[in-house]
């Protein structure tokens, strides 16, 4: 049995594809039935290989949304890749192909459909970005989060799945005394869990650091800054590292609320363990994405919205500062975002993928 999985970018289009081949490996289907496509130099290879699945990259060029000469040339990136994984499938063929996005997505997505093979694709924010809707007409489904994202697809009728977001089973199992322990947090004191996503948040990391006293002085502030932006701070009630990875799940059950972008997977992170949100997203140089997962989030009830503006104004840290000490707020909000993001969508998917195999007997 081969299962391809491609996606690449970002953390976002990695870590919920790993999220779905866990779920398979609890089926016993073994590790060396997956395969991951990428780039050559993006993240995604340096995350699959820090889970040890095998990994082939791929020549690959960046979809742009505006006029640039970069695009000119990446259209031959784009095209060597799609030489590379057609030649690929057509001597390896794997009985399936699942997409989590991302500009590296586009050529397996579409040597896959040449070939005949099954293609699933997977959408994880709100509303569908470029890759999705260059794959999507080349998908034999095509699953998303929400049903505003379904309505946003309705052209390809009952192609499109709700599924939710998976997320890492690993997440489900973070211990709050350990991650209280880990990070050094005082009994009794609140916990503010600060990340930028997996590559880190500049803007982010300013308004928090320019707050420490504030933030420390009524809480403790655990930060994950991003391999680029770390800079060793002494601070009483401070505890940063550039990046947490085994600890996270833990740090995440410690905390009383986050600060955090608004990336897909971010959200759903906070939102199947019930853990409040005040969220700063990207804006500048991005489709804004982010904005509006953010606003989804906040229309629920399970987050707060902070601009990047707005951290300019010291009294950003109230919308905090309310979450923790503002009666039932933060019981509230995790209530909320517990109910608005289904937990099983890992588990869903491989079950999804397991139906193709099935048909096609190969498992």
């Amino acid at each position: 049995m081969k299962i391809a999985f491609t996606g690449g970018g970002t953390g976002g289009h990695v870590f919920p594809g790993i999220a779905v081949i866990n779920a398979l490996e609890s089926d016993g289907i073994g590790r060396d039935s997956f395969l991951w496509i990428g780039s050559g130099k993006g993240i995604e290879k340096e995350i699959i290989g820090r889970f040890g699945y095998r990994y082939l990259a791929i020549p690959s060029g960046k979809l742009r949304r505006y006029f640039s000469l970069a695009n000119f040339f990446d259209l031959f990136k784009i095209f060597a890749g799609f030489v590379k994984i057609f030649f690929y499938f057509l001597f390896h063929r794997p009985d399936i192909l699942f997409s989590k996005g991302g500009y590296v997505s586009v050529p397996p997505v579409w040597a896959a459909h040449l070939l005949r093979i099954p293609v699933l694709t997977h959408e994880s924010d709100l509303t569908p970005g470029l890759a999705t809707k260059l794959n999507a007409r080349f998908s034999d489904r095509i699953y998303v989060p929400y049903e505003e994202t379904k309505r946003m697809m309705s052209r390809y009728g009952s192609k499109v799945v709700v599924s939710g977001n998976p997320v890492r089973p690993e997440i489900f199992e973070g211990d709050a005394q350990k991650g209280r322990e880990i990070a050094g947090v005082p009994d009794g004191t609140a916990v503010i869990l600060v990340s930028g996503g997996s590559q880190g948040a500049a803007a982010v990391n300013r308004a928090v650091r320019e707050s420490l006293d504030r933030l420390c002085s009524r809480a403790f502030v655990i930060h994950q800054t991003g391999e680029s932006d770390f800079r060793p701070v002494g601070h009483s009630g401070y505890f940063a590292k550039p990046f947490f990875n085994a600890e996270f799940p833990h740090l995440l059950a410690a905390a009383d609320v986050t600060i955090c972008r608004a990336g897909a997977g971010t959200l759903w992170e906070n939102g199947v363990t019930g853990t409040p949100a005040v969220l700063i997203p990207l804006g500048h140089g991005t489709r804004g994405d982010q904005a509006v997962n953010a606003r989804l989030f906040e229309s629920h009830g399970a987050a707060k919205i902070v601009t990047e503006e707005e951290t300019g104004d010291p009294d950003w840290v109230s919308a905090v500062e309310e979450i923790l000490f503002t009666d039932g707020v933060k019981e509230k909000m995790g209530t909320a975002a517990r109910l608005f993001c289904r937990s099983d969508a890992a588990r869903f998917l491989a079950g999804e993928i397991k139906s193709v195999l099935e048909k096609r007997g190969r498992l």
